[in-house]
C-alpha cells in the first residue's frame, strides 16, 4: 500500500513538473506582455522599449522597478511598478510619472480585493482611479479625505483605499528620488 501511493505521488509529481517546465516559458511571456501593456497605458508616447531598459530604486529598503519611457531619446516619463497592502493582500499598480512631475496614469496590475467593492479599482473608468489622471502631486495630498488627504475613497472600500493611495505616494517619492540623483 505504502510502495503504490509513493509511486502514484512520484508520477504525479513528475507530471506536475513536466507542466510547469513546458508551460514556463508562455507564462513568462504572457508576464512580460502584461507588464508591457501597463507600462504603454501609463506614460506619454514613446519610442524606446522600457522593459529593456528597467532599473531599480531602493526607498525604505524597498525596491521598485522603474521603467524609463523615451522618444528621440529623451526621457518623457516613468512607469513605476509599486504596490501596498489591501484589504485581501498586495495591490499591485503601475504608476506613470511625465519628466515633468505630473502623474501621467496609473493602472492596477494585480490584486486580490473583495469583487464588487475593493475590485472597483480594475474597472474601466472608474473614478477613483480616474482622479489620479493627470494628477499634479506636490499639490496634492496623496491620502484618503477620510485621512485628511484630497483623494476620494471608494465607497465601502477604504482599505483598498489607501492601499492604492499609498502605491501612488510611493511611486511619487521613487520618482522624486530618482530627479535628486539626477
Amino acid at each position: 500500500m505504502f510502495v503504490s501511493l509513493t509511486v502514484i505521488c512520484l508520477v504525479c509529481s513528475a507530471l506536475l513538473g513536466g507542466a510547469y517546465a513546458i508551460t514556463k516559458d508562455k507564462i513568462d511571456e504572457a508576464e512580460v506582455n502584461k507588464q508591457n501593456e501597463a507600462i504603454a497605458r501609463v506614460v506619454p508616447e514613446f519610442d524606446n522599449i522600457p522593459s529593456e531598459e528597467v532599473f531599480e530604486v531602493e526607498l525604505e529598503g524597498k525596491k521598485y522597478a522603474v521603467y524609463p519611457a523615451k522618444l528621440s531619446g529623451e526621457v518623457v516619463g516613468y512607469a513605476i511598478n509599486t504596490s501596498a497592502t489591501g484589504f485581501s493582500g498586495p495591490v499591485v499598480i503601475m504608476v506613470g510619472i511625465t519628466a515633468e512631475g505630473r502623474i501621467f496614469n496609473t493602472v492596477p496590475v494585480s490584486h486580490a480585493e473583495t469583487p464588487g467593492l475593493g475590485a472597483k479599482i480594475s474597472e474601466e473608468g472608474n473614478p477613483f482611479v480616474e482622479q489620479f489622471r493627470d494628477m499634479d502631486p506636490s499639490a496634492t495630498v496623496l491620502k484618503v479625505k477620510k485621512d485628511g488627504g484630497d483623494i476620494d475613497a471608494i465607497t465601502a472600500s477604504t482599505i483598498t483605499s489607501r492601499a492604492y493611495t499609498a502605491a501612488v505616494e510611493s511611486a511619487w517619492m521613487v520618482f522624486n528620488k530618482i530627479k535628486e540623483e539626477k
